[in-house]
């Protein structure tokens, strides 16, 4: 059952008529030699930091250390329930979720690593706000990120998530095409589905860049953990309308790598270009040091 590109994850699905995330459940199982009920154990123990950081990050006032963060995800959260969101329901909440999950990080909270701690906030964001929106259980949420888990899997033997190697794109993006594709599982849609949705959500960000003031995961980490929910949640909606990305997911894998090596030095993650390059950027990276 293992697999490392998106056309051996799909080949495994039609062969054995199950979906990725059952495909992956089994892939886990051979490879560790632990039970299914094992496995779920240790996923419910990331779900939990996953529904705690959202919560902590949505209730909390306490600013980062470096003050750039704290209160903006319970500000969006709490504009929404005031009045009609621009966005919608479900959009805000999974954008606030998703900015929640990284003031916990920058508060040294604990966090689910959805690849990275950098892009932390995308996965639980959508996905625990999808569980509400359509009262989904904590069951379906571990098949979410099993197929999540897949997504991530493939990208990071193919290309890489490291935002210093990659740029943004590799983080984020990466985040967001995992979301997606779990999206559209929960939501009854096929294997071939959730790869499209995967692939749209590369192509959205490809080529971002990493350019964190201060060398801090905070800004604009935040900003963009908001979008690649908000591109998450509009690629698994394409995807489930029928709307297929024209280049594969693995050749969409492959030229993220490729957009990523290109990216000069100051632009993956070295707080040398981008906004951290900045007149502003570079004052408050002297303000902390």
């Amino acid at each position: 059952m293992n697999f490392t590109k998106g056309e051996e994850l799909l080949a495994l699905c039609q062969v054995h008529k199950r979906g990725i995330h059952a495909v992956m459940l089994r892939r886990e199982m051979e490879l560790t030699e632990l039970s299914e009920m094992s496995l779920s154990a240790k996923l419910r123990v990331s779900l939990d930091v996953m529904q705690r950081a959202v919560e902590r990050g949505l209730t909390q006032d306490k600013k980062s250390v470096s003050g750039l963060l704290g209160g903006d995800a319970k500000k969006v959260s709490e504009h929404a329930e005031k009045t009609k969101a621009v966005c919608g329901s479900l959009m805000s909440k999974a954008v606030s979720r998703s900015m929640a999950v990284l003031e916990v990080n920058a508060t040294m909270g604990k966090v689910v690593a959805a690849p990275t701690a950098g892009s932390s906030g995308i996965v639980p964001g959508v996905l625990l706000t999808l569980a509400e929106e359509f009262m989904l259980d904590d069951d379906a949420l571990l098949k979410g990120l099993m197929t999540a888990g897949a997504i991530g899997l493939i990208i990071t033997r193919n290309a890489t998530v490291a935002g210093a190697e990659g740029g943004c794109q590799a983080e984020t993006g990466s985040a967001a095409a995992m979301a997606a594709a779990a999206v559209v599982e929960l939501m009854g849609g096929t294997p071939a589905m959730a790869l499209h949705a995967a692939a749209i959500c590369l192509q959205n960000v490809l080529g971002l860049v990493c350019d964190p003031i201060a060398g801090l995961v905070e800004v604009p980490c935040q900003h963009r953990n908001a979008l690649g929910a908000a591109n998450a949640l509009v690629s698994a909606e394409m995807a489930l309308a029928g709307v297929t990305s024209v280049v594969p997911f693995d050749e969409v894998v492959e030229a993220m790598y490729r957009v990523g090596r290109a990216l000069p030095c100051e632009l993956r993650e070295t707080a040398l270009g981008g906004l951290a390059g900045t007149p502003t950027g570079q004052r408050i990276k002297g303000e902390l040091a």
